[in-house]
């Protein structure tokens, strides 16, 4: 109702009323970094496994929501790990951490940036990270160009599969989010960016080249 007809109703029948203030939602405040900002925005590799950048998504379907933490390679544009569940807990990041590193191999002295979210900032995070010989950077708050060419492939990821058509069940987007990641972003889809090239174009002739040399 108008605040002028329950001012009416309390005044008629002797009420008096009191007025409390919103709440405000709980937990939306990034809480202090667990890393320096190693990278301050330069987002430049010289070779693979030396700066990793990650972040989380998420988006609704019938069931629910569904989120990713993707891992992606400065030096080739590559989603080289991910982790895809209905729950949002510090397990989703460490499952990426640990995919990627599965894949990748040697990755000690790796540089992997991330904004402040508690997923990236909780223990278990700290201790894969520690495990694999990797190196933990935060970027600041509120600050989105710190994680920049992050958001890029979400933005894709959002155009190309999420809100392309409305989503049933979490299993539905689950496999269509790895098959676009697998089959079109890594292998179909050319980048400027990679002259032209897509992320495993670019690693096969970039690994090459490198071979030669030595």
């Amino acid at each position: 109702m108008a605040d002028r007809t329950a001012w009416r109703i309390c005044r008629d029948n002797g009420w008096w009323s009191a007025f409390g203030k919103r709440r405000r939602a709980k937990g939306r405040r990034p809480g202090p970094p667990v890393h320096d900002d190693l990278v301050r925005r330069q987002f430049t590799a010289d070779a693979p496994n030396r700066l990793w950048l990650s972040d989380i998504t998420e988006h609704k379907t019938g069931e629910g929501k569904l989120y990713l933490c993707a891992i992606k390679d400065v030096f080739s544009n590559r989603i080289v790990g991910y982790s895809i569940s209905d729950r949002m807990k510090a397990r989703l990041a460490v499952d990426a951490v640990n995919s990627a590193a599965a894949r990748r191999g040697n990755v000690a002295g790796c540089v992997v940036h991330t904004d402040r979210g508690s997923q990236f900032r909780a223990r278990k995070m700290v201790r894969a990270l520690h495990h694999h010989g990797m190196v933990g950077s935060m970027g600041r708050v509120g600050a989105a160009g710190d994680n920049a060419a992050m958001e890029s492939f979400f933005s894709l990821l959002q155009k190309n599969v999420l809100n392309r058509r409305t989503w049933s069940t979490r299993d539905e987007l689950r496999i269509a989010i790895v098959t676009w990641i697998e089959r079109t972003y890594h292998r179909r889809r050319r980048q400027r960016r990679l002259h032209g090239l897509t992320p495993i174009e670019y690693e096969a002739i970039m690994n090459t080249n490198v071979a030669l040399a030595a």
